[in-house]
């Protein structure tokens, strides 16, 4: 499926701003199964510099700043990604998770290596003995690596209430589990600290969702989960939704968790009180 996607954030400030540095993740992110037919980003007002890069997790990056002063910054990012679906898999035949669980302990594989920095804590991720009990109902001895992590990311749906105005970006996930709320940055971050507290990899996946009457948190910028499995590589979870991401599913970037990867991060000097507005729309292309 091709489909298009917007992605427009504003700044307004009560004060001018004099100047600014920015950076956006807001390139959809390459891979088998997405293809970037096309990209624009647009800034307003135009900045005096603008650079490319590619970050440590691969993630295409822009930094740009504006030395003119302003009330007033867009950053619209424009793209047309052909989706194609995963093959499905039986979730029997994946291995058991202790099984993943040694490998990646061992490290001694490229893909185990690679998979070895996703079982640490990170700057949003806290593993405890909390997360781990949680996670441990759903990995008993034995299972199958897919079938626990399916039941791990349904429970996570049915214990957890979908609420924007319960966290903010800020809010540690040890408040948002002991809440049962949050959005889906809250519920990714949740399913990575269970998955990581038990020894597995667990990556945080930015992107964006099609909207549909059924999908949660598709007005916005999305957010899920993507766990390691062996030899089956990289497999996604989307708690909030509780599903595999298939072709409505456009992923931007991925890092250990938020901090790694924000759609827009960056400092001003002057501005005053501001406003912040963001509009994700996702649409099959004409």
């Amino acid at each position: 499926m091709i489909l298009k996607v917007n992605h427009t954030t504003t700044y307004r400030y009560g004060q001018p701003v004099s100047i600014c540095h920015n950076e956006v993740h807001l390139t959809p992110r390459a891979s088998a199964r997405q293809t970037v037919l096309l990209h624009e980003l647009t800034i307003d007002p135009a900045p005096d510099t603008r650079a490319a890069r590619k970050d440590y997790f691969g993630n295409d990056v822009t930094a740009f700043s504006i030395h003119l002063p302003h009330r007033t910054l867009a950053i619209t990012a424009t793209s047309l990604v052909d989706r194609q679906a995963d093959d499905p898999i039986h979730p029997g035949l994946t291995p058991p998770w202790e099984q993943v669980r040694d490998e990646v302990s061992r490290h001694e594989s490229k893909d185990t290596f690679d998979a070895f920095q996703f079982i640490f804590e990170s700057p949003r991720v806290k593993l405890s003995p909390a997360f781990a009990a949680y996670g441990a109902e759903s990995f008993a001895a034995g299972r199958p690596l897919l079938e626990a992590a399916r039941d791990l990311c349904g429970r996570i749906f049915t214990d957890f209430k979908y609420d924007q105005g319960a966290t903010t970006v800020k809010t540690p996930i040890e408040e948002a589990f002991e809440l049962r709320q949050g959005v889906c940055q809250d519920f990714a971050h949740i399913m990575i600290a269970c998955l990581r507290s038990i020894g597995l990899p667990a990556l945080y996946v930015s992107g964006c969702l099609r909207c549909s009457p059924d999908s949660i948190g598709a007005a916005a910028s999305h957010a899920w989960v993507s766990v390691f499995c062996g030899n089956f590589g990289w497999l996604d979870f989307d708690p909030t939704n509780n599903l595999m991401p298939a072709v409505d599913h456009v992923t931007i970037a991925h890092g250990r968790d938020y901090s790694d990867v924000p759609p827009v991060n960056g400092v001003a000097l002057g501005g005053g009180k501001q406003t912040i507005e963001v509009t994700v729309e996702v649409t099959p292309a004409n």
